[in-house]
């Protein structure tokens, strides 16, 4: 195995506060280990079409605390595809990179666990995603900023909701998962989660409507995990033809979630993440994401790190039932 000299970094997939804090880890601790370090810009459509920069210290100073990701991001469809892949690896040769820690969630390690098996070349995932859906961490770069913007925005709309008697339906991202809805459901004190992990043969709305709507509440905040078919507008309008004499409202937070200053939390982990990739190739591993688990580091295989289960702590749903009475 040839020794490792030069290590690409990139960001993938949709943008995570703490990015760029993980950019900054994985750039200051490969150099303090001998490593030359290069920035790949724009995802793997940068790694294909050679967007590339050699990267010093300089380069990451001053960004800790940046939303966003200096190395911009992108969904490759050209990486999805044989084509594109080849492609990149002509890049990576080109550019003498020996290995490639990306920073991003399912899909982007999904790409890198393809690339890593095609052309064997070392890749190492940092987990950066708000959705906190991938397994083997318990918590992903990202996830606490978005839990806290959401508990503010939360805060704000209980504001006006009080004041109108009115039923809101706040709809958060999340994907396939619902650690953001649940989660965020209790810190904001609301009186319902919908989410994908509680969906049995109940009607979750039904439900909520029999337990949750009392003579003493006028007003309400039910989070809802996003749906392309049953987010907060179907619920919502669910309501308004069900329950006529409510009156209710939807706010959709979208992509405002994403952004803002990463919170300490965020920071902290993609610090100690990022040096943990540096020290996993160091060690020779390969193909793995550098998890966080009951704060310890953790190496988890990258097949292992995209399994769609990850566990859910039902005890959660409980913990909102008992709270929101």
């Amino acid at each position: 195995m040839a020794k490792i000299k030069t290590i690409g970094i990139l960001t993938s997939g949709g943008d995570a506060p703490g990015m760029n804090a993980a950019i900054r880890a994985v750039t200051r601790a490969g150099i303090y280990n001998g490593f030359s370090v290069k920035g790949i810009y724009r995802g793997y459509d940068g790694l294909i079409s050679g967007d590339i920069k050699s990267f010093t210290t300089e380069n990451v100073s001053g960004i800790i605390g940046q939303g966003g990701t200096i190395l911009k991001t992108a969904r490759s469809q050209a990486f999805k595809t044989p084509e594109g892949r080849a492609k990149a690896y002509e890049t990576i040769q080109k550019e003498k990179i020996d290995a490639l820690v990306v920073i991003g969630g399912n899909g982007s390690l999904t790409g890198a666990m393809l690339f890593a098996q095609e052309y064997d070349i070392c890749c190492i995932g940092l987990p950066g995603t708000i959705d906190n859906d991938l397994y083997g961490t318990d918590n992903t770069i990202g996830y606490d900023t978005t839990l806290n913007t959401i508990m503010d925005s939360v805060d704000r709309i209980r504001d006006t909701a009080q004041s109108h008697e009115r039923i809101f339906f706040v709809e958060v991202m999340g994907r396939d998962a619902g650690f953001l809805a649940q989660n965020s459901a209790i810190a904001c004190g609301a009186e319902a989660a919908i989410i994908p992990e509680d969906s049995t043969d109940v009607d979750q709305l039904a439900r909520f409507m029999q337990r949750g709507i009392r003579k003493s509440k006028k007003s309400c905040i039910v989070i809802v995990s996003e749906s392309p078919k049953c987010g907060a507008m179907y619920y919502a309008d669910r309501v308004r033809k069900e329950f006529p004499d409510y009156d209710v409202r939807v706010s959709i937070l979208g992509h405002l979630q994403r952004g803002g200053r990463p919170s300490a939390r965020d920071r902290i982990l993609a610090g100690r993440t990022g040096v943990g990739a540096i020290e996993a190739i160091l060690q020779g591993q390969r193909n793995i994401m550098v998890g966080d688990r009951n704060n310890e580091l953790i190496y988890v295989p990258l097949s292992e790190a995209i399994r769609k289960d990850k566990p859910f702590d039902k005890k959660l749903i409980k913990v909102l039932d008992e709270l929101s009475i």
